[in-house]
């Protein structure tokens, strides 16, 4: 018994769905859940966002971007870009300097209390993460993480779309006074 033409149609269909998506999932956008509180107030813990993984093949990571990471813990991170190469940071009695110049940081809603770090100066090609809830965030300051090169940088997260109550985009931040 064969497959009728239509049968092969569907079959047709089906197949070409699939290789689509799995392409668009690999090269285009992924959805990212956020596990843990480390960008907290910015995302909450299991918020879901979708990740641009092709926007950085055209141009690198800017200041405030939020970006999805391989954080060679064995899973990704989620972080936002505070320096890129040629920047100098710096942080000194709970404020974060950038070349020199305090961030304006409205996102992280009066938190002063971690700890001194750098000066250090960011070479080429890589980048200084911070999460936005910095007392509890594993991010550039700690040496498992540390500087983050360009290639390990999986995307720019730009939509948080579950749960919908919290649905919005995501715009970049840590503008210099």
């Amino acid at each position: 018994m064969g497959f009728s033409r239509e049968t092969w149609e569907w079959i047709r269909s089906i197949v070409v769905a699939v290789v689509l998506a799995l392409l668009i999932r690999f090269f285009v956008i992924e959805v990212f859940v956020v596990d843990g509180k480390s960008m907290y107030p910015t995302l909450d813990d299991s918020n879901r966002l979708i990740v641009d993984k092709i926007s950085y093949r055209f141009h690198e990571p800017q200041h405030g971007d939020i970006v999805v990471f391989d954080s060679r813990t064995g899973r990704d991170f989620i972080k936002r870009v505070i320096g890129v190469g040629g920047d100098t940071i710096e942080i000194r009695a709970g404020k974060v300097y950038r070349n020199g110049v305090p961030l304006d940081e409205p996102y992280l809603m009066g938190q002063t209390d971690y700890q001194d770090y750098g000066p250090v100066e960011i070479p080429p090609g890589h980048f200084f993460l911070m999460g936005d809830f910095r007392r509890d965030s594993m991010d550039s300051r700690d040496p498992r993480i540390g500087l983050v090169s360009l290639d390990r940088i999986k995307g720019r997260a730009f939509l948080v779309f579950w749960p919908p109550a919290e649905a919005k985009i995501l715009a970049g931040g840590a503008s210099a006074n």
